[in-house]
């Protein structure tokens, strides 16, 4: 325990903020929020309240993650096409002193600064009466800011170290290309196991449905992980946790109990293998590569990952159905986006097995027999464990050809396919 201990103290030291971090991220958001409120009486906008709200708010933030986001509340009487050119307009107008700007869109428009190298989301919502009154998603933000601040209170260093380790083990972030835990998701847990090591410990014991309730929910969940909303009790904060993300983290908390190491905390960097290393290995493996790469399609990620994934599945789909074996698949976007496959099998011997129906179910095997028994592409016709069995030439022998081929008809998604 005191080794333990010892090692979360050292962890501390080189992520939590320091003073002179903290007064600068305090001075800048203090501007921002200034500006804004000038902009709006400025340009004469009705009923505007500006504050910040996520983890530089609430004193969760790790030293050298320069976020602020800054929401800029309106009156829910205002209609939904006002709100969103008065918070752009907010926003363009702060852009002209930033270093750089995008306005992206998610259920509504917002915009995006580099400002003194802190990335700035500047975010319109409503500003309604609670949390089951809210209008758009965004509107649930500031009440999420409330309850953590007033229940964080003496935790924050435990949530500066789950976020960490969260971060190190690559299950940290709710974004749909990483489907891990999410800044909120991972300060609820805190608050309610009650510190980063119970936290751990109760992972390790976790099984799919794990259900955690600050409050009661009447709703079904069917996530792997289900932490009911505290300020909306229809709302799983887990809901974007993946299978994958949960189980990594419940095997990297029961590795770091049963040997503790600072080397929990750090992200590894690992060192890129050189062209002749990757041939070495693949010819070790005997296995074969495939990949499908295209430019990216020009739509915000929540929208393109849901379709790279889906692209995914129906691929190593198509490509077991004519039996190429998946090892393993992976997608990936930049400027270019790409699904790479790992194959047991490239290629195929020309002829494959078709099994009809058992010879005693006499209709459908007559019926089988008569369409191959005589067929010129048939390479033999026999009865095997009772059932007609016809070997028939393959239509691909290579996944490659097969690709090529069939792409077209996998289900991609709109943006993906137009691309591709």
């Amino acid at each position: 325990m005191i080794y333990m201990n010892a090692i979360e103290k050292q962890v501390l030291e080189k992520i939590k903020p320091s003073d002179e971090e903290k007064t600068r991220l305090e001075n800048t958001a203090s501007y921002l929020m200034k500006r804004a409120e000038e902009i709006a009486a400025e340009n004469e906008i009705p009923g505007v309240e500006v504050q910040l709200v996520g983890s530089a708010a609430r004193g969760t933030w790790i030293s050298g993650t320069h976020d602020l986001d800054i929401f800029i509340s309106f009156d829910p009487s205002l209609p939904r096409d006002k709100l969103e050119e008065y918070g752009l307009l907010i926003g363009r107008e702060l852009a002209r002193e930033s270093e750089s700007w995008e306005e992206r869109y998610a259920e509504h428009p917002y915009t995006k600064l580099k400002f003194s190298g802190f990335d700035v989301d500047i975010v319109p919502c409503y500003r309604v009466e609670s949390a089951e009154k809210i209008i758009s998603a965004v509107d649930r933000t500031p009440f999420h800011n409330l309850f953590v601040r007033e229940h964080i209170v003496g935790l924050e260093d435990d949530v500066l170290l789950l976020k960490q380790f969260m971060k190190a083990g690559e299950v940290y972030g709710s974004e749909l290309r990483t489907g891990g835990f999410s800044g909120y998701l991972s300060e609820l847990l805190v608050i309610h196991y009650g510190s980063f090591e119970k936290v751990l410990r109760a992972a390790t014991s976790w099984k799919p449905g794990e259900t955690i309730e600050m409050i009661k929910s009447k709703h079904s969940f069917e996530e792997p992980l289900v932490v009911v909303d505290p300020i909306d009790s229809n709302r799983n904060v887990a809901a974007a946790l993946t299978l994958e993300r949960f189980t990594q983290f419940i095997s990297i908390s029961r590795d770091y109990l049963r040997n503790p190491s600072e080397t929990f905390f750090l992200k590894a960097n690992p060192i890129p293998m050189s062209d002749e290393e990757i041939l070495d290995s693949f010819k070790k493996r005997k296995t074969g590569l495939v990949a499908i790469c295209f430019k990216t399609p020009d739509t915000v990620e929540d929208i393109l990952y849901p379709q790279l994934f889906k692209m995914q599945k129906s691929v190593e789909a198509l490509l077991e159905k004519h039996d190429f074996h998946v090892i393993k698949s992976k997608v990936w976007a930049d400027e270019k986006s790409m699904l790479t496959i790992e194959l047991e099998n490239m290629s195929l011997s020309n002829v494959r097995k078709h099994f009809g129906p058992p010879v005693w179910v006499k209709e459908h095997s007559e019926k089988f027999r008569d369409k191959y028994i005589n067929n010129p592409d048939t390479f033999k016709f026999y009865i095997e464990d009772g059932k007609y069995v016809a070997e028939l030439p393959r239509k691909f022998s290579h996944a490659k050809d097969l690709l090529e081929s069939e792409i077209y008809n996998c289900a991609l998604g709109k943006h993906v396919n137009r691309s591709i």
